[in-house]
């Protein structure tokens, strides 16, 4: 692909601009075919990229926006009446056709909810599900699916995710006849919701699924499943509760910076595991794999971490050229028609 455009929600996260302008500036120092659109209020982003090189501002552009949704409003008649903000502007440039993917780390419900209403959602998926892909002890990935763009997920919606994680898997990582699986509170086949059981029985009819059962979370990283599949409230939390375990691990290993505080065998043993760790778990950590995409539509539409820093951004922006390049969505399509998918109630 010799030109791909992305826009980009500067405003979005807890850092806005600070943070998505100097990784869109990198991304675009790194794929000279790609083209950014900068959303946001035009003051701050225009200060940050004062002393931008021209060849990269040629390959940039600003869409100024009148008005701006903070990360944290809920009051939803405010947000409905804020049609120029930021992020709905964003994902307006891939619905009108000026850029082919987009990227915000602002709230994830508004986010969902401004994507259904702008852009076309594929035929037979009833709801979208926010995607990533983690590591396992398997040197591969695990695609995980919802990690947060729905609450409550019924049977319908599981088994959608289903069919939507195990064509990622397929067309992505290249796995043939990808395995399936829903996380549940236990193996055994009467574990579970009722959604959840009866999702199970849809998936061992399939002849297009590979479902394997089902999958605890402390199985998440093994490797023993290639898809899995949740709710977006188990996802989200499953997902935050690693990242802080992570974090946790970390912090208390992090190397003292008097040199009063500890002797100097403790001191260098600190800094040993500290740096053990980083290494151990680098692939883990959420700078690295940062970026859900938002499956179920025609356009790509990728979710940044709201905390994210310069170097996570430019992951999520590298994933929508990823998912541009391979053609995800269309893909997807394809693969639904041949898939016979329940029917709503």
């Amino acid at each position: 692909m010799n030109h791909l455009t992305v826009a980009i929600d500067a405003m979005g996260g807890d850092f806005g601009p600070r943070i998505t302008v100097p990784a869109s500036l990198q991304a675009l120092a790194s794929n000279p075919h790609l083209h950014i659109l900068l959303v946001g209020d035009p003051h701050p982003i225009l200060s940050l990229l004062s002393h931008t090189d021209n060849m990269l501002q040629k390959r940039l552009k600003i869409i100024g926006v009148d008005s701006i949704v903070p990360h944290h409003n809920t009051n939803k008649p405010i947000l409905q009446k804020k049609r120029s903000s930021s992020m709905r502007k964003t994902l307006e440039q891939v619905q009108i056709g000026k850029a082919c993917a987009c990227v915000s780390a602002g709230n994830t419900s508004e986010m969902v909810r401004l994507a259904k209403l702008l852009l076309k959602p594929l035929s037979g998926i009833q709801r979208p599900a926010l995607m990533t892909m983690l590591p396992n002890q398997q040197k591969r990935k695990t695609v995980f699916l919802d990690i947060g763009a729905n609450i409550h997920a019924d049977t319908a919606l599981l088994v959608q995710f289903a069919v939507m994680g195990s064509i990622v898997a397929k067309d992505l990582l290249g796995i043939s006849y990808p395995r399936v699986a829903l996380i549940n509170i236990g193996t055994e086949i009467n574990k579970g919701s009722k959604s959840i059981q009866e999702a199970a029985k849809m998936l061992k009819k399939s002849i297009s699924i590979n479902f394997v059962g089902y999958l605890e979370a402390n199985d998440l990283l093994s490797g023993n499943t290639d898809v899995l599949i949740c709710d977006g409230f188990v996802g989200n939390i499953t997902l935050k509760t690693m990242e802080g375990v992570l974090k946790m691990l970390l912090s208390n290993f992090q190397p003292l910076k008097t040199a009063k505080e500890k002797n100097w065998g403790h001191r260098l043993l600190t800094r040993f595991f500290h740096k053990y760790l980083t290494i151990k778990f680098s692939e883990l950590h959420p700078d690295q794999y940062n970026g859900a995409c938002l499956l179920g539509f025609h356009n790509t539409v990728i979710k940044s971490h709201g905390s994210a820093n310069q170097r996570a951004f430019i992951a999520a922006i590298q994933q929508a050229e990823q998912a541009v390049r391979q053609e995800t969505p269309e893909r997807i399509s394809a693969c639904l028609k041949g898939v016979l998918l329940p029917k709503s109630d």
